[in-house]
C-alpha cells in the first residue's frame, strides 16, 4: 500500500501539503489540491484514518448507548441514528447496557478511550450514577434521549409523557368509555408516573373516579402487559377500555385479551 510520501513524490509537494490537503487545515491552491487527489487516486492510497484523528482531534465517530436493543422502540432510533451517521460520513459505536450500571460504565470508559466525537444516550434513570461518575462528559458534546439527567450540562430530548397519557385517556372517554384502566410503568420511571398521571387528570375532569385495582403496574416489557392484564381479566369487574403506558405491554394485554377470548377493539 502507498504512504504519504509516495503521494507526495508523484504529485511533486511536501508531505506537510499532502497532510494539509486530506486534513483540510490549511488553505492549498486548488491546482496543488488536484495534482494530490490525482496521486492519491493513481496510488490507490487510503489516509489512515487513526492518524488524521490525532491531527485534528475527530474521530468521525459518535457513541450511543441503549438500554436495550430488541425493544422495536429502541431499534427504530438506532436505525435512524446509524443511517444520518452513515449519511454525514460518521461512525456509530453501539453500547447495549442491557440496563446494568456496570456495563454502562464499561461501554462509556471505552468509548472514550476511542475518542468519539459525541455521545448519544438512551437508558433509564437508574444509571443516573454511572454518569455522574464521569467528569469527561463536561467537555463532550451529549445528548440524552427518552430520559432525564438531574445534574448535566446536556442537551435532551424527551416525550412529555403526561400530556400522551391526558390524550389516550381522552381519546378513550370520546369513545363513550367511562370504565377505564391503566397498565403503567415501574413507578421508579419518571415517564410512567408521568404518564399515569395524565390518565388521572383526564379522568378527573372527565368527573370520574379512578378505580385502583384497574391500575396495574408492569415494568414496560411484554410479559408484564400480559400479566397485567390477566390480573385485570380475573377482577369480578373489570374495564371496559384500557390505557397500556406503552407499546410493549400493550402488546403483552392483547395477547392476554385474545387468549382469555377477547377480541380487540371489540
Amino acid at each position: 500500500m502507498a504512504n504519504i510520501k509516495e503521494v507526495a513524490a508523484l504529485a511533486g509537494v511536501s508531505t506537510t501539503t499532502v497532510s494539509h490537503v486530506i486534513n483540510e487545515t490549511r488553505f492549498v491552491a486548488e491546482e496543488t489540491r488536484e495534482r494530490v487527489f490525482s496521486a492519491m487516486r493513481d496510488l490507490n492510497y487510503a489516509p489512515s484514518l487513526v492518524a488524521r484523528s490525532l491531527k485534528v482531534k475527530e474521530t468521525n465517530s459518535i457513541g450511543m448507548l441503549v438500554t436495550t436493543s430488541s425493544n422495536p422502540f429502541f431499534a427504530e432510533v438506532v436505525r435512524g441514528v446509524e443511517r444520518y451517521c452513515f449519511e454525514q460520513g460518521y461512525n456509530l459505536m453501539l453500547g447495549n447496557t442491557e440496563g446494568q450500571a456496570e456495563t454502562a460504565l464499561s461501554y462509556l470508559k471505552m468509548m472514550l478511550r476511542k475518542r468519539v466525537d459525541g455521545l448519544l444516550i438512551m437508558c433509564s434513570e437508574g444509571q443516573q450514577e454511572v454518569f455522574n461518575q464521569l467528569d469527561w462528559l463536561k467537555s463532550l458534546p451529549v445528548v440524552v434521549m427518552d430520559w432525564g439527567m438531574e445534574s448535566a450540562d446536556v442537551d435532551l430530548i424527551a416525550d412529555n409523557s403526561h400530556r400522551g397519557g391526558y390524550l389516550a385517556t381522552r381519546h378513550l372517554l370520546g369513545l363513550g368509555h367511562t370504565a377505564i384502566g391503566c397498565i403503567t410503568g415501574p413507578h421508579s420511571r419518571a415517564p410512567a408516573n408521568q404518564r399515569q398521571a395524565g390518565f388521572e387528570q383526564a379522568m378527573q375532569e372527565a368527573g370520574l373516579t379512578v378505580n385502583p385495582q384497574w391500575v396495574q403496574e408492569g415494568d414496560f416489557d411484554c410479559a408484564s402487559g400480559h400479566q397485567a392484564m390477566t390480573r385485570l381479566l380475573a377482577l369480578p369487574e373489570r374495564p371496559t377500555a384500557l390505557f397500556v403506558c406503552n407499546d410493549m405491554m400493550a402488546m403483552g394485554a392483547i395477547s392476554a385479551a385474545h387468549q382469555a377470548g377477547l377480541v380487540i377493539p371489540r
